[in-house]
């Protein structure tokens, strides 16, 4: 007889999102898998759940628990996996559990919840319609600079889950690299603190310097559409990014203050320099 894998979407901050299915299938399942004991005790208790036989699994254990988990389903029991917060797989673990459940043709079942990259889409303001999920970007500055490079052209509404110590960098290497476009953070989403802050990305960086903003955090920010200076010529562009380098601004900045003035793609104006560049040797 073989058992299942439920993967079951908590709620991302206020307790009371639970649903009623998610209760049952907690309280029913023989394992509970969950990123962290205490955070999933907190969630049962305070549904009246009975803990079953909780199992930490992590970013860190994953791989070397899986296994386990797939032989217990394939034994009959029923795996519930839960994160600490939101859709297990989607920036938490679960991708790895799932792909071992689908080789081992153990049934996989969903209980959808609350998501915060949804929940942030739907509060900010921008085009639902069509999205990119992009998560949280590379921790390397030269991987996250050829990430945020490469949806310079995508004309989606783009969605990232940005940590709060990194929320002014990012801010500023999203206004670098794609121009002053229109953007929405949104913070502790269903809690006592829940607050979103829309404008342009240059707007939000100016109140994130002045203002801080602390806890989880979700940043959706506008699509590639027709920008200001679309109709200016590559010369154009290059003269400006030149001007400022002949008054002693590194290529880097010059970029960027270009960029920002005329709102298009930071790559655009390094492809005039380039392109200048070529004409002249």
């Amino acid at each position: 007889m073989s058992g299942r894998l439920v993967l079951c979407g908590t709620p991302i901050g206020n307790l009371e999102d639970a649903s009623l299915r998610m209760m049952r299938v907690l309280g029913e399942a023989d394992v509970i898998a969950c990123e962290d004991t205490r955070r999933t005790r907190k969630l049962l208790s305070h549904h009246g759940i009975d803990a079953p036989d909780l199992v930490v699994y992590n970013d860190g254990n994953e791989r070397r628990k899986t296994p386990d988990l797939v032989r217990r389903m394939s034994g009959g029991q029923t795996v519930a996996l839960v994160s600490d917060a939101g859709m297990p797989g989607l920036s938490d673990p679960g991708y790895h559990l799932v792909r071992a459940c689908v080789e081992a043709s153990v049934p996989i079942e969903v209980v959808p919840g609350p998501t915060a990259a949804i929940s942030a889409l739907a509060l900010s303001g921008l085009p639902p319609r069509r999205f990119v999920f992009e998560g949280f970007l590379p921790r390397k500055k030269g991987e996250r600079a050829r990430r945020i490079e490469s949806l310079e052209d995508e004309e989606r509404t783009i969605v990232f889950y940005v940590s709060t110590h990194r929320i002014e960098e990012h801010l500023g290497e999203l206004l670098g690299s794609l121009g002053d476009r229109p953007g929405a953070i949104a913070r502790e989403i269903t809690k006592l603190h829940e607050e979103v802050r829309r404008g342009t990305l240059t707007e939000l960086l100016e109140g994130v310097r002045i203002d801080p903003p602390r806890g989880e955090m979700v940043v959706v920010v506008g699509g590639a559409t027709a920008r200001r200076g679309q109709n200016l010529e590559p010369d154009e562009l290059a003269a400006r990014a030149r001007a400022l380098m002949d008054d002693g601004w590194d290529r880097k900045e010059a970029l960027v203050q270009v960029a920002r003035a005329t709102g298009v793609a930071r790559r655009a104006v390094f492809d005039a320099l380039v392109a200048e560049r070529k004409r002249e040797s």
